[in-house]
């Protein structure tokens, strides 16, 4: 193995090394032997070459491992996250050289040995902390600049580029609600289908549940999911990032749609809510659905099927094809079978609509 023998021929030098700077020193200080050879660099390079040799074939397997970690995570890394990590840390680096230059000529040894080495493991930390956790906000300012540098530049040039459409983030609501799917299919989503890694990790943790419910639910959001991207015509993307310091997955959201300056796609009537409030953009699926339900107005007929028990006294309550529920009034005796109602009143809201109606025969009789 490569990586093993780098590791080998590491220690060898690195106790080659040692042993010619301090072997010889510390066989005269404790006086082992008068021997010319036991005093000599080149002995005391090969001693420390043979014990790190030893010493290595222990932590070999460890160090090696650990190298191997740190490769798959930076493997893993988006470029993105990597590039904005990396400058940050260099960045701290410069800042922390021209810090300690000063500090180099102060004589006591602490403070021009130690505190420079602090700082800069400091400011380095610092640095790709700050370039790694706040990278979709440089991604966001670098790409607004160079929308602004894209201004027609000949006078008089009378043609206006058509705007961008925004990005659509869709959250784990509306995908195991599943609809959205129909609607990427219809082309009525402009731009592209953003789906947050947090969301897939969210999903997949459904998926997972021991609770056999949440378990198909979760099954049947990754079925939706591969449907969009293998089978429809909108382009797909999978959003690597991460906000760590944020736990709830909508904040995420929230924040996420903040930075790519993007509309969250939703079924959720309270994550509807806080988007308004925070004045980011969403696309709510049920107020799609209930704006292009049939119109129904007071005093028109339909033919239903009474389900059920309403909530209160002899009602019952009936379905139109959409899923409209529709109360019937006295119409508890009617359950199991179909009559014609008459419509008393609808009532419309953000969770969606509801029909009052009564028994056409009753309304005969009176």
């Amino acid at each position: 193995m490569v990586l093993k023998t780098v590791v080998y021929l590491f220690f060898i030098i690195l106790g080659g090394t040692i042993g010619y700077l301090y072997i010889p020193y510390i066989i005269n200080m404790l006086d082992f032997t008068d021997a010319v050879w036991a005093t000599s660099p080149y002995f005391g390079m090969i001693i420390g070459a043979i014990i790190l040799f030893f010493i290595s074939y222990w932590l070999a397997d460890y160090i090696v491992g650990f190298l191997k970690w740190i490769e798959d995570a930076l493997v893993k890394l988006p470029a993105v996250d990597l590039f904005f990590g990396s400058l940050g840390l260099i960045v701290g680096l410069v800042i922390s050289y021209f810090i300690n230059r000063p500090l180099q000529d102060i004589n006591i040894a602490v403070v021009s040995q130690l505190l420079p080495l602090f700082i800069m493991i400091l400011l380095g930390y610092f640095g790709f902390q700050m370039g790694f956790r706040r990278r979709e906000e440089f991604v966001n300012l670098l790409s607004k600049k160079e929308r602004d540098k894209r201004k027609p530049q000949e006078q008089g040039e009378e043609e206006v580029q058509t705007p961008k459409p925004k990005s659509k983030i869709l959250d784990t609501s509306v995908i195991i609600d599943g609809r959205i799917a129909d609607i990427c299919q219809t082309n009525f989503l402009e731009g592209t289908i953003v789906i947050p890694q947090f969301v897939l990790g969210e999903l997949q943790h459904i998926a997972d549940s021991s609770d056999a419910l949440k378990r198909n639910r979760g099954r049947r959001g990754l079925d939706v999911l591969n449907r969009i991207q293998k089978e429809l015509p909108v382009t797909v993307e999978i959003y690597e990032g991460d906000f760590e310091e944020i736990s709830e997955v909508d904040s995420k959201l929230i924040k996420l749609a903040k930075v790519m300056d993007g509309i969250v796609v939703t079924n959720d009537f309270n994550l509807n809510k806080v988007c308004d409030l925070q004045g980011v953009p969403v696309l709510n699926i049920n107020d799609l659905a209930n704006a292009v339900k049939p119109v129904v107005l007071p005093g028109e007929e339909l033919v239903v099927q009474v389900i059920k028990d309403g909530k209160e006294h002899n009602q019952g309550v009936a379905y139109l094809d959409d899923g409209t529920m529709i109360v019937v009034e006295e119409g508890r005796n009617y359950i199991g079978k179909t009559i014609e109602v008459l419509i008393t009143s609808v009532l419309q809201t953000s969770a969606g609509r509801m029909i009052f109606a009564k028994p056409k025969l009753l309304e005969k009789a009176q």
